[in-house]
């Protein structure tokens, strides 16, 4: 049977499996975005921003992805089908792990993927503007793209893939994410909270990517 969703119930699981500030700013702006995106493609609001909220559930928790029983993220899947999480949004977590070898097939597991390491590089970005998300363009975050040195575990080219395989420009993509996580700015970059170089992030950007590679 599959559970009703909400929001609230999975922010609670979310922070019962991850502690980590920057872990927990990194979903709340991937669930941001995937929001932002589902009208686009005729999809559910809120089936796409949870799957954007949980999509690295266990990451802290489980982050060796060498780990074939439990490592991310296999435990996270395990726990939403258990708890009657849609299919949809299981099968999209698992797809936005390369290593799994999950085809891509629907809108939402493809928008995840190209949203999920984007989320991470543009709040790196807005760490080093005094304006932060406000005002933020396109040509801000390309040209941070364009310096190896930022953000450097980043995987430029897959950041491009990811629009490609969704079908959308990439200077779109991008006016698209930087918008929908500009409009929760006080959410995500918090006065008290650290720089976009945090220990907790497995991109190096602040933010986990949680798909796997080796950005």
């Amino acid at each position: 049977m599959q559970v009703q969703l909400s929001r609230d119930e999975a922010w609670d699981l979310l922070c019962e499996w991850t502690s980590s500030d920057s872990l927990r700013r990194h979903m709340l702006a991937v669930e941001a975005a995937m929001r932002a995106y589902a009208p686009r493609f005729d999809g559910d609001v809120e089936l796409w921003g949870l799957t954007g909220l949980l999509h690295d559930l266990d990451y802290e928790r489980y982050p060796n992805l060498d780990d074939l029983e439990d490592g991310h993220p296999r435990s996270a899947l395990r726990e939403l089908e258990a708890r009657g999480y849609p299919t949809e949004l299981v099968r999209a977590v698992a797809s936005h792990a390369d290593f799994l070898g999950v085809s891509r097939d629907s809108p939402m597991e493809r928008a995840l993927f190209a949203v999920d390491e984007l989320s991470g590089f543009v709040l790196a970005v807005a760490y080093v503007r005094p304006e932060k998300l406000q005002g933020m363009t396109p040509k801000s975050v390309k040209k941070k793209l364009k310096q190896p040195s930022f953000a450097a575990a980043v995987n430029r080219e897959e950041l491009v893939h990811g629009a490609e395989e969704l079908g959308v420009d990439f200077d779109e993509h991008l006016t698209i994410v930087i918008a929908a996580l500009a409009e929760r700015q006080d959410e995500l970059m918090p006065a008290d909270s650290e720089s976009g170089s945090d220990s907790d992030s497995e991109s190096g950007s602040g933010f986990d990517s949680g798909d796997g590679s080796e950005s």
